[in-house]
């Protein structure tokens, strides 16, 4: 019918909701409100007028029914959601960096400011984006400080030469630490049965820990060893502050006395990384082999091979 998708109403005084079949085949979607006593008398071309029918704002047409969608339907589905993606391709990797800027920058904010758990402000989507620039910055950064440091400590001592293994020192500790301390530890998590462990949340919780070493190294190259380890500790105090109260909930997912070790074992990796990174690169009077900052005048240094000597930092 040239009507059909309206509601057809009797134009009389007491009227009742009928739904015959007949009707529901001829008139679609459609409510007949027919007087009541004989159907057969009433004059549907008189008594009948048509106005839009509000079945489509009541029910939704459009909602699946429950049966598969059709072999078309579904293929172009999977065609937009995306194949099994392959290690060696490209595309397996480029998952883990799906994030904006906006995001990275809230959870740099969530990291340096925590008022929520981390997991919650990575929202099920943990990124190595921000792992990995991060990481990168505290490696120039390290490198940039420590040079400046070692400046410092040879003025007045004859020619100053730049020592680039701060830089390949700087880049195996951060990447290293960044990279395998995660991965041992999730393994830890697996071994010990818990279930909630999961690698790329490992990595982007060490990942962004590292942010807060990028002011501790620009403020870090200072010759006053007592302020420098100052900022060192503040460092270590709020990174590992971050890691425990993001770690505990996936660490007591362990028995008691297992989570208690691994507390103690991150903890401890953790203190180790501050004390190599005020040693390595901010240690004016380094107890290390080799340190510039024991020669001098009378003690073999200047221009002799004294002088030239670098801090063995790797």
């Amino acid at each position: 019918m040239s009507r059909s998708g309206y509601d057809a109403v009797v134009d009389v005084d007491d009227e009742v909701l009928i739904s015959p079949p007949f009707l529901s085949l001829s008139l679609p979607y459609t409510n007949l409100f027919l007087p009541q006593g004989d159907l057969g008398h009433t004059d549907l071309r008189e008594d009948l007028e048509f106005h839009q029918s509000n079945f489509s704002s009541t029910t939704n047409l459009n909602k699946p029914s429950g049966l598969p969608l059709p072999a078309t339907a579904s293929s172009s589905a999977g065609g937009q959601s995306g194949g099994k993606k392959l290690i060696w391709t490209l595309g397996f990797y480029s998952q883990f960096f799906d994030v904006d800027t906006t995001s990275v920058l809230q959870r740099c904010w969530a990291a340096l400011f925590p008022r929520a758990n981390f997991l919650d402000v990575l929202e099920g989507n943990p990124d190595l984006y921000g792992p990995f620039w991060i990481a990168t910055t505290v490696v120039l950064i390290l490198f940039l400080g420590g040079t400046i440091s070692d400046y410092l400590a040879s003025t007045g001592r004859g020619n100053f030469a730049y020592d680039f293994r701060l830089l390949s020192g700087a880049a195996g500790l951060v990447y290293g630490y960044t990279t395998f301390i995660p991965v041992v530890l999730y393994l830890a998590l697996r071994y010990f049965g818990s279930e909630s462990a999961n690698l790329l949340e490992c990595w982007a919780l060490y990942g962004y820990s590292n942010l807060i070493w990028i002011p501790v190294a620009l403020v870090s190259w200072s010759p006053i060893k007592i302020l420098n380890w100052v900022f060192v500790g503040v460092g270590f105090g709020v990174s590992v502050a971050f890691l425990l109260r993001n770690l505990y909930p996936v660490l007591s997912a362990t028995d008691r006395q297992t989570s208690k070790v691994l507390l103690v074992a991150v903890v401890a990796l953790h203190f180790g990384l501050a004390i190599a990174i005020k040693v390595l690169f901010f240690a004016h009077g380094s107890p290390l082999p080799g340190g510039k900052e024991e020669t001098g005048p009378g003690t073999g240094g200047g221009d002799g091979d004294g002088g030239d000597k670098q801090a063995m930092f790797f």
